[in-house]
């Protein structure tokens, strides 16, 4: 059992970093889309990608693991404190 939810907290650890990651990159995208289209009408400046998307990979790479890591850090306090809980109880069982 134990194996089963340290696979499934793992696992929404991966998924949440996936999913900030790409957010954060899909606002880059979307920020440059909105002033390549001012560019195109003519209020705005020339607008290049690279300009958007450079800063965002790295951005994004803290945000995701910053994220992924409080996740994981979490599942290790709970797991813990579970694991500590059965000791103790299995201990007084004994006795």
């Amino acid at each position: 059992m134990k194996r089963v939810v340290v696979a499934l907290w793992l696992a929404a650890v991966v998924v949440a970093w996936n999913a900030v990651f790409d957010r954060v990159l899909i606002r880059a995208g979307r920020d440059y889309a909105q002033t390549a289209a001012d560019a195109a009408r003519g209020s705005g400046p020339y607008a290049r990608i690279d300009d958007y998307m450079r800063p965002a990979v790295p951005r994004a790479l803290v945000l995701a693991t910053s994220a992924a890591g409080v996740i994981l850090a979490a599942g290790l306090v709970v797991f813990r404190r579970r694991s500590a809980r059965a000791t103790s109880t299995k201990s007084l069982r004994k006795t």
